[in-house]
């Protein structure tokens, strides 16, 4: 049966809300298939307002992929303001899709990008608006199957009640398998209804399905065990790797937004995965190992994406890009090719120690020198061998200096706050690597104009890190450390106006550890919050910590238990039957290597350190040289 647009109910709301224009659809690029010509249909949402959600490379990637597919559509759908939220109560307009306004309901997959934590409320409003029920265990055979993706799906426990399923890892063909099973299972007539369907997911040991696993607990809260409640269901999920990212040359047709979103620009993702061993980074972890797209790939994309969307801007992303092992090449590549024309290029993560100015002036030869961005992560060299962030201070002082000297006059230094074993002169370093940083920068410059900025985060422990055992700190202690560092900044009147100073205080790091690291008692938090009007709590302007207390103590749920306290080595982890890849006796070492103060090198360069991917995974690290050049592209 079509199903149609609910667009002119819509349409009267619109004049009433702020930023209209983001709920209108219509962008170059976007797609709108018939639909009766589709036998399997996905609503993709990141969960979020629609100007940090359009960028967002893994909704936009599994888009194109899934439209590409025949009898396959995909339309997207983010989170709705509260004003518009309102309207759409008041009036009874349902969650829709901003391609061709149908409601979210009507379609076979709701799937879900979560990048943070803070976005599970917002997946409750839009269940809500969509009319589909919160629980999981209270939806029938019209419902969609509620999916999660994305780095937060690797512990999706809080959640658990709330989701159908969840994917870890890549999602480009798991996607496809998804979308043949559910074809498969609705052409034979959907035998054996919602149940079934989840039955055929779970059972590849690449689709999680909650309801299939029953968590018990120890007196003490600690969990005993998660098992399988169903004798086809295996007891750990696996991560999806793709490992030949040359195959999947996406977007091939980047979305070009009508409304102002967070990034203006074409991106490219160079490659995917980071062996350097940052004991705090998730992405790092879970993402492993290190795959390359090749010169040629990246050279042919970049030429692609600027015909197809009119950007000026390119952006090579990964978590390190400065790591990929023909970046020169390819930025003197592109730098030739794009001279003298309105496309910058950028590289917006770089590593201090894989930097090197002749790189810089490459990204920089049309003329745009915006300011360079570094993370030391850790004010001192001991905070840094804790973390395994292999940066000495000689390492920025020589870099920033470089940079200076050759005309940048702007750099932004990012740090965190809160890291195992950190005391306070840890992070009161931060205060003088910053000085010593506008002071190397007037001497190679002889000119007091020269600025950096600090920029501070709170640290949060993530699943499958080998951080995923300690305990964070209160945010008492955070905040305290943050005023001092903001004092003794400002105290230093030779270099406190050079200095910038930007910091998120540890309230919000409490909650985003909560969720984090929590099991499944944690979904009544969430949902105490969401009923008590918490919406989009990723943003400073609409997160209330005290709303997220009120709603712990409201659910018997000690916030501290969960976040401040030190894991034991065999203890049962919430995530524990969720498989990243990485040996979990291999992370209990780095964590105790960590604590004594012992460095990891980067695998890529020295010999393996066993974390188990590899050979879990049935995988390898995948990179260059591969001797080929980015020529012969057109000049434009």
């Amino acid at each position: 049966m079509t199903v149609e647009s609910i667009f002119h109910r819509l349409e009267a709301l619109l004049p009433k809300v702020q930023k209209p224009i983001q709920y209108v659809g219509g962008e170059l690029n976007s797609t709108i298939k018939d639909w009766d010509s589709a036998d399997v249909r996905w609503a993709l949402m990141y969960p979020d307002a629609y100007e940090v959600g359009l960028p967002n490379q893994g909704v936009a990637i599994l888009y194109e992929i899934l439209n590409e597919l025949p009898g396959t559509l995909a339309e997207r759908t983010y989170a709705v303001w509260p004003d518009l939220e309102a309207l759409m109560r008041a009036e009874g307009v349902p969650q829709f899709t901003v391609d061709a306004h149908r409601p979210v309901r009507a379609f076979d997959v709701l799937g879900i990008s979560f990048s943070t934590e803070l976005g599970y409320t917002n997946m409750l409003t839009a269940l809500d608006l969509a009319g589909i029920p919160l629980l999981a265990a209270d939806r029938g055979e019209d419902d969609p199957i509620v999916l999660a993706g994305g780095h937060a799906a690797f512990n999706p426990e809080p959640i658990a009640d709330f989701l159908d399923a969840a994917v870890l890892g890549d999602g480009e063909q798991i996607s496809i398998a998804i979308t043949e099973v559910i074809r498969e299972w609705k052409a034979e007539g959907s035998p054996g209804g919602r149940d079934e369907l989840l039955m055929r997911l779970a059972e590849s040991g690449g689709v999680y399905v909650p309801k299939f696993y029953d968590v018990e607990y120890h007196d003490d809260g600690r969990i005993k065990r998660v098992a399988p409640n169903r004798p086809d269901v295996p007891w750990r999920v696996h991560k999806h790797t793709v490992m030949d990212l040359d195959e999947w040359p996406y977007p091939k047709k980047p979305l070009v937004p009508l409304a102002e979103t967070v990034h203006e620009r074409f991106s490219v993702e160079i490659f995917r995965g980071c062996t350097r061993g940052c004991r705090f980074c998730q992405a790092g972890m879970i993402t492993r190992p290190v795959r390359e797209r090749s010169i040629t790939t990246i050279g042919a994309m970049v030429e692609n994406g600027i015909k197809q969307s009119g950007f000026n801007e390119v952006g090579l992303l990964s978590l390190s890009s400065a790591d990929h092992s023909e970046i020169a090449d390819v930025a003197k590549g592109l730098a030739d090719q794009y001279e003298g024309t309105n496309t910058s290029l950028s590289l917006p993560s770089t590593r201090v120690d894989a930097f090197n100015i002749d790189l810089a002036n490459e990204f920089s030869r049309n003329g745009r020198r915006s300011g360079l961005t570094f993370a030391p992560e850790g004010g001192s060299e001991r905070m840094r061998k804790v973390i395994n962030k292999m940066v000495t201070e000689e390492d920025l002082i020589r870099t920033v200096t470089t940079a200076y000297s050759q005309g940048w006059r702007q750099v932004k230094l990012y740090f965190m706050c809160g890291l195992p074993t950190e005391q306070d002169e840890d992070v009161l370093g931060i205060a003088d690597l910053a000085k010593k940083v506008i002071k190397a920068g007037r001497e190679a410059t002889g000119s007091r104009d020269i600025r950096c900025t600090v920029s501070i985060g709170g640290f949060v422990p993530k699943p499958h890190t080998p951080f995923q055992w300690a305990a964070q700190t209160d945010h008492e202690t955070v905040d305290r450390r943050l005023k001092a560092l903001r004092d003794a900044l400002r105290s230093d009147k030779a270099y406190g106006r050079a200095i910038g100073y930007r910091y998120h205080d540890g309230k919000p790091s409490i909650v985003e550890g909560l969720l984090s690291r929590g099991d499944r008692r944690i979904g009544a938090v969430i949902r105490n919050v969401w009923e008590d009007g918490g919406r989009f709590d990723g943003w400073s302007e609409h997160f209330s910590y005290e709303r997220w207390m009120a709603a712990a103590e409201k659910a018997g749920v000690d916030v501290d238990w969960y976040t401040t306290r030190e894991r034991e080595e065999n203890e049962v982890l919430p995530w524990d039957h969720l498989d990243a890849g990485l040996d979990r006796e291999w992370l209990w070492q780095d964590w105790q290597d960590a604590v004594s103060g012992g460095e990891v090198e980067d695998c890529r360069w020295t010999p393996c350190y066993d974390c188990g991917v590899c050979p879990t995974m049935g995988t390898e690290i995948q990179i260059g040289p591969t001797g080929r050049k980015l020529l012969p592209l057109t000049v434009v």
